[in-house]
């Protein structure tokens, strides 16, 4: 099975480059499962129902999201109804929606994915990423009840998100990082099967601020701005993400390779 994973999508430029881009990608690279993480696709703060629906109109089959997917108040009800977008399991006083699901892949394979907060550099009230899915995977057992296990660890350290990689070595298919918007280039398969990358990179206009407009920023760090709204950048938006290849028969990762599409980045594939 072959699941593709796009990092954060930022602002009207993310969302446009990946709506004119997904259905040739997911064709053209034979890919069986899509993830989409969707948390800043609302002018770069959180997401509402209507993009949502606007994502589920294409090759996409599930939406993960962070620390920002209570941004937007309309999403909370949604969460609730709409099973293909799920928030982050360990919040400790929000309960609304799923933090993981199972989902059923194009090849007919039982997919469980599952999007987790990290917690150094984190403002928010959560529990321990590390026992949240410890307990979980006492449920789920690859190559048995599920065929893949997808992890988006949602943090800012990068000594976090590897930490817990090497912690679910050989349970899980993949743990991938999103938050910090910049793509690393550390893809590798761990000792034990497990895909990791320490951050996806973001789905948006790579000459910003991690997908914001500079000059906003700049006279933030200069001290001059910082009761200023942050606006997304608004020029051509960068695809990053990767793919993952999974053996059939143990779910664990066979491959893994970063994609990077359109942009000022340098590009991975040609479609």
């Amino acid at each position: 099975m072959k699941i593709l994973f796009l990092g954060d999508v930022v602002g009207k430029s993310g969302r446009k480059k990946l709506f004119s881009l997904i259905d040739t990608i997911v064709s053209k690279l034979k890919i069986d499962f899509t993830i989409v993480n969707a948390e800043n696709s609302a002018h770069g703060f959180g997401i509402n129902p209507d993009i949502a629906q606007k994502f589920f109109m294409y090759n996409i089959d599930v939406l993960t999201t962070g620390d920002h997917i209570w941004d937007q108040m309309t999403i909370k009800p949604y969460l609730q109804e709409e099973p293909r977008i799920i928030r982050p399991l360990n919040y400790k006083k929000y309960n609304d929606g799923n933090g993981y699901k199972i989902y059923t892949s194009k090849n007919g394979k039982k997919i469980l994915v599952v999007n987790l907060l990290g917690t150094l550099f984190m403002r928010e009230d959560i529990e321990n990423p590390f026992l949240t899915m410890n307990n979980l995977l006492n449920n789920y057992k690859l190559g048995q009840n599920v065929d893949a296990i997808f992890v988006d660890f949602h943090a800012e350290a990068t000594s976090e998100k590897m930490s817990l990689a090497h912690f679910l070595d050989g349970r899980v298919t993949a743990v991938i990082g999103t938050h910090t918007h910049i793509p690393t280039s550390d893809n590798h398969i761990l000792p034990n099967g497990t895909a990791f990358q320490a951050d996806a990179g973001m789905c948006g206009d790579f000459n910003s601020s991690i997908g914001m407009q500079t000059d906003v920023s700049i006279s933030r760090f200069l001290g001059e701005g910082e009761h200023t709204h942050l606006c997304p950048a608004e020029g051509e938006a960068t695809l990053c993400g990767v793919i993952i290849e999974t053996d059939d028969k143990t779910g664990l990762a066979k491959n893994i390779e970063p994609l990077r599409i359109g942009g000022i980045l340098p590009q991975t594939h040609k479609l």
